[in-house]
């Protein structure tokens, strides 16, 4: 076989079709047949359905950071490697004889329209709560016709972050109409609670703190559905607002922080704050 023949041959991709988001997708599959070909990249073809399942779980949880910045060409380029691991995986199964693209494309669009009859049909929505439970009437129907969990609460994987999990299984309970009259009630057991963590505490039981506390965080996640607050974003936030004010903090201090009492460590916590405070307002 000849140099030429054992060389590099460069990607043929599909004409356009006049429109950009479609040529970009067209693309993106012709590179994905193209590295699951015979002669295609030795790693690409070693994946199977299972082996690239993490990365998708990965890729989210980093176009999630991407988007949480604000950064659009960060968003752009994580988005574009979770679509490629959803092409990849749907490349793999293809070639599997099991599904493709296209039918989880089809599936997606089939749902999408019967859960939207307010869009593509002659319901009526006064508001977006209202979309919301209509959407549950409808997944439940569903459910029901394909005898599966008909719960309320339904659908909700159990690998998602425990946060993220109380608050979308919180939204579900009061799309049920399992919900408190308004946000001070759900305040209210936030307070509630708080009281029985401390209780345990005092009561030196540690199993008894443990459980306290998952129902005090379990509260506060619940509590962010009736102040449309994301508890699992805030959470992030708290954290990242909590890592850089403690990195700050080291800077200023300087050395190590164990050589500073806990009053100049308070003391230099909240100058910290106080400067971001005011570089905010600025």
């Amino acid at each position: 076989m000849s140099a030429e023949a054992n060389g590099p041959r460069p990607l043929e991709a599909p004409p356009s079709c006049g429109e950009a988001r479609t040529d970009g997708v067209r693309k993106l599959v012709a590179v994905v047949d193209r590295l699951r070909a015979a002669d295609g990249c030795p790693w690409d073809l070693e994946q199977t359905v299972a082996s690239m399942a993490p990365s998708l779980v990965e890729e989210a949880f980093e176009a999630l950071e991407a988007i949480e910045t604000g950064d659009d060409a960060a968003v752009t380029e994580e988005l574009g490697d979770l679509l490629l691991v959803v092409t990849l995986i749907a490349k793999i199964a293809e070639q599997e004889e099991r599904f493709d693209l296209g039918d989880a494309a089809r599936v997606v669009s089939q749902k999408l329209v019967r859960r939207h009859p307010h869009v593509f049909g002659d319901a009526n929505v006064d508001s977006a709560a209202h979309v919301v439970e209509n959407w549950e009437r409808i997944k439940e129907r569903e459910r029901l016709e394909k005898d599966a969990d008909a719960s309320a609460l339904a659908g909700v994987p159990s690998a998602l972050p425990a946060l993220q999990r109380a608050n979308r299984l919180g939204a579900k309970a009061i799309a049920a109409g399992f919900r408190w009259s308004d946000a001070e009630g759900a305040l209210e057991k936030i307070e509630e609670e708080l009281c029985e963590v401390r209780a345990a505490f005092e009561a030196g039981d540690e199993t008894a703190v443990a459980r306290e506390l998952g129902d005090l965080l379990l509260a506060a996640a619940l509590f962010g559905n009736y102040v449309e607050t994301d508890a699992e974003g805030a959470a992030r936030e708290a954290v990242r607002r909590f890592e850089r004010r403690f990195r700050t903090m080291e800077r200023t201090l300087g050395g190590s922080l164990r050589e500073t009492d806990l009053d100049g460590l308070i003391r230099a916590w909240e100058r910290v704050k106080a400067e971001e405070s005011l570089d905010s307002e600025a």
